[in-house]
């Protein structure tokens, strides 16, 4: 028996994640300063953005009491909402392939 500790299943899963990377000639590079700055200013601006629309969302709601109306405006905000999702994702991602 050895004395390692048992692995628990979320770092076996990232082991075999980080083998068919290097199979497959993926190289992991850790973030730059300026990409996690970058990272934290997105997520800050879309997540503020979301909140925004959330909180114009509630109030226009409020006042409205047809329920055909209330379900379009739902949708609405859906469709905006996960537009800005990713929007931010999007932006995330080509921070993150950027390569100086």
């Amino acid at each position: 028996m050895t004395d390692q500790p048992l692995k628990s299943a979320f770092e076996l899963a990232m082991e075999r994640l980080r083998a068919k990377d290097t199979a497959a000639g993926i190289e992991a590079r850790p973030l730059t300063d300026e990409q996690k700055a970058a990272i934290a200013e997105a997520r800050s601006f879309y997540d503020a953005k979301i909140a925004e629309i959330e909180v114009l969302h509630q109030s226009k709601v409020r006042r409205v009491a047809d329920p055909e109306a209330r379900a379009l405006m739902e949708q609405e905000f859906r469709h905006d909402r996960e537009r800005l999702v990713s929007d931010r994702e999007a932006k995330i991602a080509r921070i993150r392939e950027h390569r100086d």
